[in-house]
């Protein structure tokens, strides 16, 4: 009995050995989580600094931009006033002198004058009534000018700590997972006891085969630059230092069958000043600007119209496509990168590349609409004028990645309208036969 209770002190001893090497374990553990918990404090630090210092610097920027905006505008409507003024004061002085002849009691001199003055009064009269045309189409107290901020706050609503699992097959959000004009924004939500380090977006290109477009810790992702009216397939997988998960099951999102887009300030001339958060456009320059809008396309066929606001007889205009490198201080259509119609008030012709043809009769004034169906399904692109089509087709063989356009010069505003369904054409005649 003595020799079996002294080989059972022995096991327990070893039990308390054992006991003793795990708490001094457990409290290595405490020191190393205190150690961890504070190398992450000064992290979280850190990410807060940068996120306040990249708001503190939109801010700034937000700021001299809505300053610039003020100034510009500011000074077109300082400058009409003085413009006003000045012919408010031509005109005081004819009126006066006008009085004055009209109480000439000599009525030969009174004759020899009369025609002269009543001809400048009428002139004036006439200049008077267009200025003030011009003008008014301008006038408004408002700046249009938004900031988008919801998506800088939602992704502040998921700054936070997450627990790392083992990977798993993230599944997509697929109320959430939408497609807007040629773009399609895709949420996906991991497995709870996922741990991950990244996620891998994959998109087919409208063919079956699928790229990759996305690498990285979020789970949202917007991919731009698609076909419009095309049905893409998403899928989803995780991935961390053990490898990557499965492919989660594929997601179908179409693009919008018709495309709305604006007039894009960076894509344009300086000198285009852009209105309506570029839904129009004007310029103070006496040489032709050239605009582009924020779309491209390379598929499909698409429409879009031009409402000629403001235009004299002097002015030139310009309406068109053209490649993303086209010359933006020049007439659209003089170079290689621009196919476009020249329109004045009575004619217009094809241009490209400095050449033109298909001269053909009727023009544009003050309230007419210009159409253009850039078709890239059979390669043309034509005109159409108050909804008539404007001579034939204007060019054929188009093709690559093409933005709408338009350049314009000094006394010319046009508004852009957009996501309109393309007029029927021959090329749709011959489909149906």
């Amino acid at each position: 009995m003595k020799a079996e209770l002294s080989e059972s002190l022995q096991q327990l001893s070893g039990r308390a050995k054992s006991a003793h090497t795990h708490i001094t374990n457990l409290k290595t553990f405490q020191d190393r989580v205190n150690s961890h918990c504070d190398t992450l404090a000064a992290e979280v630090e850190r990410q807060c600094a940068e996120l306040m210092e990249a708001v503190t610097e939109a801010r700034t920027r937000l700021l001299a931009q809505l300053a610039a905006e003020r100034e510009a505008t500011t000074k077109i409507y300082r400058d009409q006033a003085a413009g006003c003024t000045r012919r408010l004061h031509q005109t005081t002085a004819l009126v006066q002198f006008c009085i004055e002849a009209i109480k000439e009691i000599d009525p030969a001199a009174f004759m020899q004058m009369g025609p002269q003055l009543i001809g400048r009064v009428s002139d004036l009269d006439l200049t008077w009534d267009k200025e003030l045309a011009s003008s008014s189409t301008r006038l408004s107290p408002y700046i249009d000018l938004d900031v988008e901020h919801k998506t800088v706050l939602r992704a502040l609503n998921t700054f936070n700590f997450v627990q790392m699992k083992p990977p798993g097959t993230p599944e997509f959000l697929a109320e959430e997972c939408v497609g807007e004009n040629n773009s399609v924004t895709a949420t996906w939500t991991p497995h709870p006891t996922s741990r991950v380090a990244g996620y891998i977006l994959e998109i087919d290109d409208g063919d079956g085969e699928f790229k990759e477009v996305h690498r990285g810790p979020e789970t949202l992702c917007t991919v731009e630059g698609l076909h419009f009216n095309t049905v893409y397939h998403l899928r989803v997988r995780a991935y961390n230092i053990s490898g990557v998960s499965p492919f989660s099951t594929s997601v179908a999102i179409r693009t919008s069958a018709t495309a709305w887009f604006s007039l894009d300030h960076a894509l344009s001339h300086p000198e285009c000043r852009l209105v309506g958060d570029g839904a129009g456009v004007t310029c103070e320059s006496y040489q032709h600007r050239v605009a582009l809008a924020s779309v491209g396309f390379s598929r499909g066929r698409h429409y879009w119209q031009f409402t000629v606001d403001s235009y004299d007889a002097n002015a030139d205009v310009v309406f068109g496509v053209a490649r993303i490198n086209v010359d933006k201080e020049g007439m659209l259509g003089n170079d290689v990168h621009g196919w476009a119609m020249y329109i004045d008030h009575q004619r217009s012709w094809f241009l490209h590349g400095a050449a033109h043809h298909g001269r053909c009769e009727g023009g544009v004034g003050i309230g007419s609409t210009v159409g253009v169906l850039l078709d890239l399904n059979h390669g043309t692109l034509a005109f159409y004028v108050n909804d008539e089509q404007q001579g034939d087709v204007a060019f054929t063989d188009m093709d690559g990645l093409l933005y709408p356009a338009v350049s314009v010069n000094r006394n010319v505003t046009v508004t852009l309208h957009t996501s309109l369904d393309p007029p029927h054409s021959d090329y749709d005649s011959q489909s149906d036969t």
